[in-house]
């Protein structure tokens, strides 16, 4: 099928210019959460009163300082909801709480009756204003639409009292903004706009929704900027967004709008919604806070609240989610671990409010309560620099560059014989099992070292005299030799064994552990008389021990 023959764009607006292109953004907008009712009657089993009620609570704590709570008039569970949240007091003074409702009377009424007594709130009036939605819902003409929206405005001054009127704001939806004729959504809201006598001390909200996503953003930026250039009074109105997922693009569609002017943002946590969903707060929030603008939300701990989230609503978060998805600080590609690896291990040396500018992760995870055990993580795509990151960070264990490749080699053979991601433990087990438990090749029976002082022309010099039994691939051997330390001592003394003969080409150690569990912990490597050369690692209370333990775990090796 030739989809030219069945769709055409939607919603090009003439323009002569646009400002929007050029600006940034420099504030968070007035954010309202509409989790409670638009996110709630998208859910299979939408909340009860209690669930709400804790609901209410994260927002609260979250910071939101607009709430829509629910569409009183709809159901007894919505009017117990707004009711309890009154009656017993729990909206703090600084927060709104926001009722939806259609353009009918007794609706209307109904609604004013569950908002009474409560110390601020939003009265969210809407009707449809689309072509197809005045041709097939309603078979009404664009005048009669009109008149919906301005009757419905008379209704809600006609229930209430001047005190009462100043307690309630206004907002004003035109549903399916993005279907409808740009020029009559202008004529709609001027025509609410004049009937409530907005001003710009008593400013009327005009939400202007995306209610099926089908602009692209530019499109939609485009349209909020056409709407605030041609509004009869920009002064007297607050631009709001709510904006839909259908394209995909919803938080484009949300930032864009706040370029073009927009001063207002519903959404919900997480994308929850209609369809595929309303716009991510979260994600718009956070995009904000890593081009180093104040959200004015508090995140710092995603974990919990998206926790809390699933709890609520019974949703679970997609694992690429950005920043709250189990796996979007984790980065299971070798290079990609690599460059993470080095921008963590510089910024140690760094100042702690130097920019953030580690390869391939967009914030510090720490700031919005994510740990840095996930972000490297194990499979078969990963490199050498993943398994040492994890030694390191979490066991202690600085493994020298040099060994890097041995150990990728070996951790990389186990991921794909598991055919898996291998947690933490296992790379360390794989680690431990690898260079501290293989005795393929040789054991120490018995292991003794004196340090013994000679004189030479240089003056006094300590020489240590090693002896020992030892086994090499099931035969045993004594041996004795002096050197220079423990760790030349040794490896001359295994001269006398058919062990092949090495070098030891690179020595590191380092201790691990704090008082008196503290360790040294030593790394070998041995070059043999083929070139052939072996890593070995060593762990002991004594350094020399250490040392003479890594090379036995690099003869192993072999």
């Amino acid at each position: 099928m030739n989809p030219g023959t069945k769709y055409g764009r939607v919603g090009d607006i003439e323009m002569k210019s646009r400002r929007w292109p050029s600006n940034k953004i420099a504030k968070a907008p007035i954010w309202c959460s509409v989790d409670l009712r638009d996110g709630n009657q998208a859910l299979v089993n939408p909340m009860g009163v209690d669930t709400k009620l804790a609901f209410f609570d994260l927002l609260v704590k979250v910071g939101f300082k607009e709430i829509e709570v629910g569409f009183p008039a709809a159901s007894d569970t919505e009017y117990e909801f707004m009711r309890r949240l009154i009656e017993e007091k729990r909206i703090p003074d600084d927060v709104t709480v926001q009722v939806l409702c259609q353009a009918r009377e007794a609706l209307v009424k109904k609604t004013l009756e569950a908002i009474k007594g409560a110390p601020h709130a939003i009265f969210h009036l809407y009707n449809s204003t689309s072509p197809a939605q005045r041709k097939y819902t309603f078979n009404k003409s664009k005048e009669e639409i009109k008149q919906i929206a301005i009757e419905g405005i008379k209704c809600i001054k006609s229930c209430l009292t001047e005190e009462e009127r100043r307690k309630i704001r206004i907002e004003y939806s035109p549903e399916s903004f993005s279907h409808t004729e740009i020029d009559y959504a202008v004529e709609v809201c001027d025509a609410v706009m004049k009937e409530w006598g907005a001003t710009k001390d008593n400013k009327i909200i005009f939400n202007l929704p995306t209610t099926v996503e089908c602009y692209t953003p530019n499109v939609y930026a485009d349209a909020i900027e056409y709407f605030a250039d041609h509004i009869s009074d920009r002064e007297a109105v607050i631009i709001s967004t709510h904006c839909h997922n259908d394209r995909g693009t919803g938080v484009a569609s949300a930032e864009l709008a706040l370029l073009a002017g927009a001063d207002r943002t519903e959404g919900c946590l997480f994308g929850n919604g209609e369809r595929t969903g309303n716009l991510d707060i979260v994600n718009v929030a956070l995009n904000m806070y890593a081009q180093g603008v104040d959200p004015e939300l508090d995140f710092r701990d995603i974990q919990g609240i998206g926790e809390k989230y699933t709890e609520y609503t019974g949703m679970e978060i997609f694992p690429r989610t950005p920043y709250v998805g189990e796996l979007v600080f984790t980065a299971f590609s070798g290079s990609h671990q690599d460059a993470i690896r080095k921008g963590m291990a510089a910024r140690t040396k760094m100042d702690k409010n130097a920019l953030w500018d580690v390869p391939y992760l967009y914030i510090d995870p720490h700031d919005i309560g994510r740990q840095y055990e996930g972000i490297i993580r194990i499979n078969s795509q990963s490199g050498k620099g993943g398994a040492a990151y994890i030694l390191e960070n979490d066991y202690g264990l600085t493994l020298p560059k040099a060994m890097h490749p041995a150990l990728g080699k070996v951790v990389q053979a186990e991921a794909d014989k598991a055919q898996r991601e291998l947690q933490t433990k296992e790379i360390y087990d794989i680690f431990e099992r690898q260079w501290f438990g293989k005795k393929d090749n040789m054991q120490i029976l018995d292991l003794s070292e004196t340090h013994v002082e000679s004189k030479n022309n240089d003056g006094n010099q300590e020489t240590t005299l090693c002896r020992g039994v030892v086994i090499w691939k099931g035969e045993q051997y004594i041996i004795g030799e002096k050197g220079n330390g423990p760790l030349d001592a040794f490896a001359a003394a295994l001269g006398s064994t058919p062990a092949p003969k090495f070098s030891v080409t690179a020595f590191h150690e380092h201790s691990i552990g704090t008082g008196n569990n503290t360790s040294a912990v030593a790394y070998v490597q041995l070059t043999c008389e083929d070139g052939n050369e072996y890593w070995g690692v060593g762990k002991s209370t004594s350094v020399g021990r250490a040392g003479v333990d890594a090379i036995v775990s690099a003869l192993n090796q072999i």
